[in-house]
C-alpha cells in the first residue's frame, strides 16, 4: 500500500500490463513475482488518467482517485464495426435548418456527459460548458452578433467583406437568422484562457459533442460567427457571463434537423505525403 495506488495481491497476475501502459511510466516492478510499486515522483506527476485501473483485466489495480468497480465495464458487443464507424462519420452533416421543437435537458446533459470523455493534454480536463437552453436567449445573442457586424462594417470594412457581413445583416433585417440558424440551443465550451491546451481541449470536446448529437438523431453545427463575436465584441462577452479568466473557445448549434440527408456528398481526395 502506498499513497497513490493499491494492488490486490489476490487478483494481481504479475503480467506487467499496468507498468507497460502507464503513459508517464510511473509504475514499476522489481521482478515477475513482485507487486507493482510507484516510481520516483509518482504522486507529483500522476495525472489520474485511469489507464492503470481500466487496462488491468483482473481488477487488481486501485488508484487513489478511482476504483475498478467505479469504472463502467466495456461491452465490446456494442462497439461499431469499422464499416459502421466510417458510415457514421461520413454521413454526419452540419445542420443549418432546425425544427422549433426544443431538446429536453436530459438529452443535452447526456451529450455533454459523452463529450467530457474527449482527450485533453495530460488529462487536465479544463473544458467548462455553458448551455443556452432558452430559444429566446439564443435569438437575443444572435442579435448581439449582428450588432457586432454592424460595427465591423463601419470600422473594419475589409474584414466585413471577407466575412460577408453586409449580406448577413441584410438577411437578419429581413427576418432570416443566419447566425444561429433558428437553432433552439447553443452550447459553448469555455476554459481558462491562460491554459495553453484550452483551445484544443474545447475543440476536441465540441467535436465529440457534435458526433454524440448525430448519434441521437439531433443536428449540430459550429457557430463560427457566434464564437467570433464572443472573442471580439464586449457586449457579447458580457452577455455570456463566463467565469473570470475564461474564454469562449467554441460554440455549437444544437436542435432537431428539419430535413434528413439521403446521400453522402463528394469530398476532395485526401492530400497525403508518405515518408
Amino acid at each position: 500500500m502506498n499513497n497513490l495506488f493499491e494492488i490486490d495481491p489476490n487478483k494481481c497476475r504479475h503480467d506487467g500490463i499496468c507498468v507497460a501502459e502507464c503513459p508517464l511510466q510511473l509504475i514499476t516492478t522489481d521482478g515477475k513475482d513482485e507487486l507493482p510499486t510507484p516510481a520516483d515522483k509518482t504522486e507529483i506527476e500522476c495525472v489520474s488518467c485511469g489507464h492503470c485501473v481500466t487496462v488491468c483485466p483482473h481488477g487488481a489495480f486501485t488508484l487513489k482517485t478511482m476504483k475498478p468497480e467505479e469504472c463502467a465495464p466495456l461491452d465490446r458487443k456494442l462497439l461499431p464495426t469499422a464499416e459502421q464507424a466510417k458510415l457514421f462519420l461520413t454521413a454526419r452533416r452540419s445542420i443549418r435548418t432546425y425544427k422549433k421543437q426544443p431538446v429536453d435537458r436530459a438529452t443535452l446533459s447526456d451529450l455533454i456527459d459523452t463529450a467530457r470523455y474527449a482527450p485533453t493534454a495530460v488529462n487536465t480536463q479544463p473544458v467548462n460548458w455553458l448551455v443556452i437552453e432558452d430559444a429566446g436567449e439564443v435569438n437575443r445573442l444572435a442579435g448581439l452578433v449582428i450588432d457586432w457586424m454592424r460595427h465591423v462594417i463601419v470600422e473594419n470594412p475589409e474584414m466585413a467583406i471577407i466575412m460577408n457581413m453586409k449580406r448577413l445583416v441584410a438577411d437578419w433585417d429581413n427576418g432570416e437568422d443566419r447566425i444561429c440558424r433558428g437553432a433552439p440551443h447553443v452550447i459553448v465550451a469555455h476554459a481558462p484562457a491562460a491554459l495553453a491546451s484550452a483551445q484544443s481541449s474545447c475543440t476536441i470536446a465540441l467535436t465529440y459533442l457534435e458526433l454524440a448529437a448525430f448519434s441521437k438523431g439531433l443536428g449540430a453545427c459550429w457557430a463560427g460567427y457566434f464564437n467570433r463575436a464572443a472573442d471580439l465584441y464586449p457586449p457579447m462577452t458580457e452577455a455570456l457571463q463566463l467565469p473570470e479568466g475564461h474564454h469562449c473557445f467554441g460554440a455549437m448549434l444544437v436542435g432537431y434537423p428539419q430535413y434528413q440527408y439521403h446521400r453522402i456528398p463528394l469530398r476532395k481526395k485526401a492530400a497525403i505525403t508518405w515518408r
